[in-house]
């Protein structure tokens, strides 16, 4: 893998971050491209042309892009050989828990975080916060459980399962989620933070809060 890998990202976006963090976990050559969110950039006709759905990630890999975190996770585990699952059950059970976070946890946590920490307070729906967040203390519940007597997701070593997983439970904004509350995804993070390569999202992308105060 002679050339670099680009990453269009934002700090801000727990669904790039993932992305960021398999890439330096992997020790893949990459570099980060800002994507100006908050500005509109996404909505531009130049983005719409890179991706259509008008979102980050998306993962430039010589001649080809790939957009949405799962499906750039799974390309990264295949292109350098690590973080997959060691054997084809491993390999589908990390799929099981990619649909799952996509489908129960990063989308209810991207969408409560957004509207506690950078939605207009009069464009925060009554009542959507506390529906979100009743459903994530369950999927809190179904993850600390499952963590319980283990040290990663699947099998025996870190996979792209934790990577997503873990991607929004790192970042410092309020949307209803305490480590303390759940010991057994606080050890799973203390563990996945030890990793060579480890950052939390503002030091591995570009892009933070404290640069629009």
């Amino acid at each position: 893998m002679k050339h670099r890998m680009k990453l269009y990202c934002f700090g801000e976006s727990g669904n790039a971050y993932k992305v960021a963090l398999a890439l330096a976990l992997t020790d893949t050559p990459w570099e980060p491209i800002f994507v100006d969110f908050f500005n509109g950039e996404t909505r531009t006709p130049a983005f719409r042309a890179l991706n259509p759905m008008g979102e980050v990630p998306v993962l430039v890999d010589g001649d080809h892009s790939l957009t949405q975190s799962g499906v750039i996770l799974t390309h990264i585990a295949a292109r350098t050989g690590r973080m997959g699952g060691a054997t084809p059950a491993e390999q589908a059970e990390v799929m099981r828990w990619l649909f799952w976070d996509n489908h129960k946890l990063s989308a209810q946590i991207g969408t409560c975080r957004f509207l506690m920490n950078f939605a207009p307070p009069g464009k925060r729906p009554e009542g959507v916060i506390a529906f979100l967040q009743a459903r994530l203390k369950s999927a809190y519940g179904v993850l600390d459980a499952h963590l319980s007597g283990r040290d990663w997701i699947v099998g025996s070593a870190p996979t792209i399962a934790d990577l997503s997983c873990c991607g929004y439970l790192y970042y410092p904004e309020p949307f209803g989620f305490a480590r303390a509350d759940w010991p057994h995804i606080d050890r799973w993070l203390t563990r996945l933070s030890a990793l060579p390569g480890w950052k939390a999202p503002y030091d591995l992308m570009p892009g933070s809060p404290a640069d629009r105060t």
